[in-house]
């Protein structure tokens, strides 16, 4: 291996991550992240499964044609259906790619396609065919190949390149394997599969044990350069591998990693954040290098050798994964032109005069409440503000009243616009939050199970902004809600009556699919 040897970094936040159990996200959100992406100077971004709803084949397309600089990918499943809709979907792109993919391990193949291995083969290379005829980029992924049997896994894969798949991606599906398990079978694969040397060889590693990164970085060592990866390690289950410790990684550890990536190592925190913000899916606070603890150090003695050397316990400076960099740049006195500008340096573009009118209120009414306006509190504006165009917010917070004293059952008053008409109502609960979610229960009559409550500060100080996140599920069917205020009840107000909105809106993406990689 050369020392000029690039690493590709395939981001699948938009598909895989999206995944997860109420981190859906619309079009604009969507394209929103992939310019993130795009700044961050990802590879390859997997902006969804076309197939899987008219409103997933939309937002691929509306990636495809923004990103201009990143390769737009769309996944498909090994059907004829699957890949010309991918294939329609990705054509606006500069650079485009189809990834189908197909299960091979024994048990997908007996119980969930009930199809014979010849069978299963022969639908791969078809697949393969025609995606080739519709993009010059294919990529082939044999599904659960961590518990594949090795023999089929090399004649399937032998046929793909054949057929014309120029990146073969191997999928510990369940995160099953073991970083010398998972190397062993790589090596094994480019040594046995003759043709192997025509494809671009990728890991897809997901998080079950933990060990979604290792297997990543062990599959990097036998050979493997792509790694497909998540922004904060999203996804289904325990998530995928995270493409921040992966980028790091490598860049920390040149002299076991002689190669690069090409991302610009800045972004990635404002990314992680951008992500946490709009799936609602927070950032623990011991995360490798995105999390707030990342570069703190409460200890003395740490604290000592820091302030001496740095080097003595930091192995990265934090400034060059973005922290440290984020400023106030805004207030009260701040005039549309300005808000736009520092929105449009942090990706966030209006489509519309009135989406930036709408947003540029909302920042307003921050301004009056909060001295500083923080780099964070645009994205969470913004993302309030599209939400409130976009989506369909046939309930809407008018006014709130809540009393909470000490040794007295908090009251919740509160007039909700229900379909263009107020609506009021008072209920008493265990405190101002849950008086506030019995209030808007007895308005609406909707009965969801609440299966996740969150806040978090925005920035720092004890006029930020709170975000909370609410999970709500009803009918199997997950969605978030989110809400920022300065006052935390408001928020959680906010919050589940987008999430309740959400349900109420069937046009909401679903994730129909029953296999992936």
């Amino acid at each position: 291996m050369s020392s000029g040897d690039h690493l590709i970094i395939f981001d699948t936040t938009l598909r895989d991550g999206e995944q997860s159990p109420g981190a859906s996200m619309t079009r604009e959100e969507k394209v929103r992240i992939a310019r993130a992406l795009e700044r961050l100077r990802v590879d390859i971004i997997e902006a969804g499964f076309p197939a899987a709803s008219r409103g997933d084949f939309e937002s691929v397309r509306a990636v495809a044609e923004t990103i201009r600089d990143s390769r737009v990918c769309g996944l498909a499943r090994a059907n004829e259906a699957d890949i010309d809709r991918a294939g329609e979907a990705v054509a606006p792109a500069a650079a485009g790619r189809i990834h189908t993919f197909i299960a091979t391990s024994p048990v997908h193949m007996e119980k969930k396609l009930q199809l014979t291995p010849d069978q299963v083969v022969e639908r791969a290379v078809a697949a393969v065919s025609r995606a080739r005829n519709l993009c010059d980029d294919v990529e082939f992924s044999p599904e659960d190949a961590g518990r594949s049997e090795p023999d089929f896994l090399c004649r399937i894969i032998e046929a793909a390149i054949d057929a014309g798949a120029t990146t073969i991606n191997i999928p510990d599906t369940v995160g099953y394997n073991l970083p010398e398990q998972f190397a062993g079978l790589i090596k094994d694969l480019l040594q046995r599969i003759p043709n192997a040397h025509r494809a671009v060889w990728s890991a897809h590693c997901h998080n079950d044990l933990g060990l979604a990164v290792a297997n990543s970085l062990a599959a990097f060592g036998e050979g493997v350069r792509q790694i497909e990866c998540t922004i904060n390690g999203l996804g289904e289950r325990a998530g995928n591998a995270a493409l921040e410790e992966i980028v790091m990684a490598v860049r920390t550890r040149q002299d076991e990693f002689p190669c690069d990536t090409r991302i610009e190592a800045k972004e990635l925190l404002p990314t992680s954040r951008l992500v946490a913000n709009i799936t609602g899916f927070q950032v623990q606070p011991n995360k490798a290098i995105v999390g707030v603890n990342a570069f703190a150090h409460e200890s003395g003695i740490h604290q000592d050798g820091v302030l001496k050397h740095r080097e003595t316990y930091e192995i990265m400076r934090a400034e060059d994964v973005g922290w440290g960099t984020n400023r106030m740049v805004l207030g009260k006195h701040s005039g549309r032109n300005a808000f736009r500008a520092r929105c449009e340096e942090l990706g966030i573009r209006f489509d519309s005069a009135g989406q930036l009118n709408e947003a540029f209120q909302r920042f307003k009414e921050l301004a009056d409440k909060k001295h500083e306006i923080f780099d964070e509190d645009l994205q969470a504006l913004a993302t309030e503000a599209a939400v409130a165009l976009e989506e369909d917010q046939a309930v809407t917070l008018v006014a709130f009243r809540c009393c909470s004293e000490t040794g007295e059952t908090p009251v919740a008053d509160l007039t909700l616009l229900v379909d263009g008409n107020e609506q009021q109502n008072s209920a008493a609960g265990d405190g101002p939050v849950d008086a506030a979610f019995k209030a808007i229960d007895g308005i609406l009559g909707v009965r969801a199970e609440l299966l996740l409550y969150s806040v978090n500060n925005i920035t720092s100080g004890t006029d930020a902004q709170g975000e909370v996140t609410v999970r709500l599920e009803r009918g199997g069917r997950v969605v978030n809600g989110q809400g920022a205020d300065t006052d935390i009840v408001i928020a959680s107000a906010k919050a589940y009556l987008n999430a309740l909105n959400r349900l109420r809106n069937t046009g909401e993406r679903t994730h129909p699919q029953a296999e992936g990689v």
